[in-house]
């Protein structure tokens, strides 16, 4: 049995911890930082396989001493000389985001045949065609949050034009670690999931204070009272360009508004462990969702775009604050950013990676969106339905890549008589007409006055 003095940072070891539900669980643990405060010793663990939105402070009786793991060694490359070197951060982060190939081929509708709608052995409702065409990319909705959408498994470096994708051969071990205890925003308090740049002499802060309308933050609640006396806003800055009941979205434009983006940044990062964070937040657009009431409009989420993006992405950094989460304001964000493209007249995508919580999102918009436009579909003179992917993404503005994984992900692409169909079975219809009764929170286009700007003249920044 190792003593507690013993234990000391990369060590692993079993750490005491409650599931969902509420039993205890001895997961193994990786020890990142030791602190005493009065003689007491305090270890910051990362539970392994598990997020690190998860990771906290323990003490050592929560410790399982008795199958303590010393720490790993850094793995060594031979040299030129015959020696051993440290290994190339360059290759351990290639081989983190190897793309592996699905050892069965899926076969994959193309993009402008139509097929007709045909019913699975009577037990399917309606079927739409689909097409052949495009090879699968497994790693285009990975439950890795880390994992890279590349198809050709080599990592791509981050633009650095606009891209928000976090390059995570630079962590160490002060930005692994949650560095902010608290934090205190209009009437709520939340606990910051990951670590987010903000002044180190507020880390030692039990509590940190922001202005819930321009996000500046304060050492104590007498800064923030003080602060309140002098802030005039009520709302983000920017332009209102949607309003229904008490849901409104703001335009903010990086540049214009730049230290409010900052600020935004800086809180989004306590919750998003995937992106980077950029202070030049001039190549960005954010889009701030928020609640109204007496008091003003209160922020709920946001996500940012960037003004020019040659890869089709819509969205660059997309959030829900935690205490909105789980009412069905994520799916209104992103159904918004689809909103702004179908004006725009393009079709979109969010950047990748996407975290755990967002590819969740995605997946479950993506499946009801395309599941609403195949069930409202007509049979015309008697012939079943045809529709081809094109369509679908013209329609939807989702990504013809994204319409086609989520076909496949929801198995629903078969291949009859020498051609493919979109087979809906009754467990399908009838999942999704549950799901959409719970779906109160819609965006009401009649409502959304926005007129998208040619970002490529340089005298619009």
């Amino acid at each position: 049995m190792a003593e507690v003095g013993e234990v000391s940072e990369g060590c692993r070891l079993p750490v005491l911890r409650r599931n969902q539900d509420n039993e205890d669980e001895w997961p193994l643990a990786e020890i990142l930082s030791v602190k005493d405060i009065s003689g007491r010793k305090l270890f910051y663990v990362h539970y392994i396989d598990f997020n690190k939105r998860l990771d906290e402070w323990v003490t050592q009786e929560r410790l399982d001493l008795q199958r303590v793991q010393g720490p790993r060694r850094e793995p060594r490359t031979p040299g030129k000389n015959g020696g051993s070197r440290p290994g190339s951060p360059d290759r351990d982060t290639k081989r983190k985001v190897e793309v592996v190939s699905p050892a069965t081929p899926v076969p994959t509708p193309s993009e402008t045949s139509p097929a007709a709608l045909f019913p699975q052995n009577g037990s399917a409702r309606r079927a739409a065609a689909a097409q052949p065409g495009r090879k699968r990319k497994s790693a285009c909705l990975g439950t890795d949050e880390d994992s890279q959408d590349s198809s050709d498994g080599a990592p791509s470096a981050p633009r650095m034009t606009g891209s928000l994708v976090s390059d995570r051969s630079h962590d160490d071990i002060v930005t692994r670690m949650k560095n902010i205890e608290c934090i205190e925003l209009g009437r709520h308090r939340l606990k910051p999931w990951y670590f987010s740049p903000y002044p180190q002499e507020l880390t030692a802060l039990p509590v940190l204070y922001l202005c819930e309308f321009c996000l500046k933050y304060g050492h104590s609640l007498r800064c923030l009272q003080r602060h309140l006396t002098k802030c005039d806003l009520r709302h983000p800055p920017g332009n209102e360009i949607y309003r229904k009941g008490t849901i409104s979205f703001f335009e903010i434009d990086g540049r214009k508004n730049k230290s409010y983006s900052q600020n935004l940044c800086l809180l989004a990062k306590c919750f998003l462990d995937h992106k980077t964070l950029y202070y030049d937040t001039d190549p960005f657009l954010f889009y701030v969702m928020t609640e109204y009431d007496s008091k003003g409009f209160h922020i709920v989420g946001y996500f940012s775009k960037e003004k020019e993006s040659t890869e089709d992405y819509n969205v660059a950094c997309i959030l829900t604050l935690p205490p909105y989460q789980r009412r069905g304001y994520g799916k209104l964000l992103i159904e918004f950013s689809y909103e702004l493209s179908k004006v725009e007249g393009k079709t979109g995508t969010p950047e990748k990676p996407l975290s755990d919580l967002g590819l969740l999102s995605y997946r479950s918009y993506w499946s009801q969106t395309i599941l609403e436009i195949l069930m409202g579909l007509k049979a015309e003179g008697g012939e079943r339905p045809q529709i081809t992917i094109n369509e679908i993404s013209e329609i939807t503005s989702i990504k013809k890549e994204d319409v086609i994984s989520t076909l496949q992900y929801l198995n629903l692409i078969n291949y009859y008589k020498g051609q493919y169909i979109l087979t809906l079975s009754e467990d399908i219809v009838e999942g999704h007409e549950r799901a959409m009764l719970k779906r109160v929170l819609r965006i009401d286009a009649k409502c959304l006055h926005f007129t998208p700007k040619d970002w490529s003249k340089r005298g619009k920044w």
